[in-house]
């Protein structure tokens, strides 16, 4: 990443780019607006936190020459910046202004080995990649999700990410409400007490202080949010296809979602 990152405050007009791996071609999304090409093949990949969505996702896009959306990292950057600004995360009105007028870029690094060269967020000019990925952020960004308000305002910039040749999208309504037409769809999930150790192993090498006990709560409760929450709860697409990835190493899911793309 060329020159340093200044913090700053946030435009006016919010510029949301897609985070891609480092050999795709970078989408500009430029409105929110935009109408989704119905044409466009997407494929979904919901599931629970630390089922290896993000990994997947980015790889399998690698592999198909599609773009990548990562919805998680919207909610946890409208998250933080709510933060910042001590806005409250019960607070529909403050949050909607917030989603609006926090500035996210996703920019490219030159690393590959963390599953196809995951990029930096960037968030009102503040590189808050690592931020991000705690469990603090994903607690908050399980809160904001579940405000009706909140995923109406990041719907349609959501969906204006479908874009030839086509879409890999990650999180976990891609499915369900983002674009129920997609034409493949896939539900991984894992174990808790997996998913939990992924996590620790994941953050731990990133120097953050954690238990793996605590983090095995955390999980469990945020399950529980997402999957009992009023709007757009976690749960399987009734066309989905389950993927079970406990106990299978990356490359082996990475070639069961392949294998669902039968066009590429």
């Amino acid at each position: 990443m060329d020159g340093k990152i200044e913090q700053g405050k946030p435009r006016r007009k919010p510029r949301i780019l897609p985070p891609f791996p480092r050999r795709l071609k970078w989408l500009h999304v430029q409105s929110p607006a935009m109408t989704q090409d119905p044409s466009v093949p997407v494929l979904t990949l919901d599931g629970p936190s630390g089922s290896g969505k993000g990994t997947i996702c980015r790889l399998v896009a690698l592999r198909l020459g599609w773009h990548y959306l990562d919805s998680g990292a919207l909610y946890r950057a409208v998250g933080l910046a709510a933060a910042w600004a001590d806005i409250d995360l019960s607070d529909a009105p403050a949050l909607v202004r917030c989603t609006f007028d926090t500035d996210i870029d996703f920019r490219d690094r030159t690393d590959e080995s963390s599953g196809g060269g995951e990029p930096r967020i960037i968030v009102n000019g503040v590189d808050a990649t690592d931020e991000l990925r705690t469990e603090t952020a994903g607690a908050a960004a399980s809160a904001i999700a579940a405000i009706p308000e909140v995923r109406a305002a990041l719907k349609d910039r959501q969906r204006a990410y479908r874009r030839p040749p086509g879409l890999v999208a990650d999180g976990r309504d891609m499915g369900t409400v983002i674009f129920p037409d997609a034409a493949h769809k896939v539900f991984l999930t894992a174990s808790a007490e997996e998913r939990a150790e992924r996590r620790y192993k994941q953050l731990s090498e990133k120097g953050v202080s954690v238990t793996l006990p605590g983090l095995l709560r955390e999980i469990l409760a945020r399950d529980a949010r997402d999957a009992n929450r009023a709007v757009a709860p976690l749960r399987p697409a009734e066309d989905a296809v389950r993927i079970d990835t406990t106990g299978l190493s990356i490359d082996e899911v990475v070639e069961r979602v392949l294998a669902l793309v039968p066009a590429r």
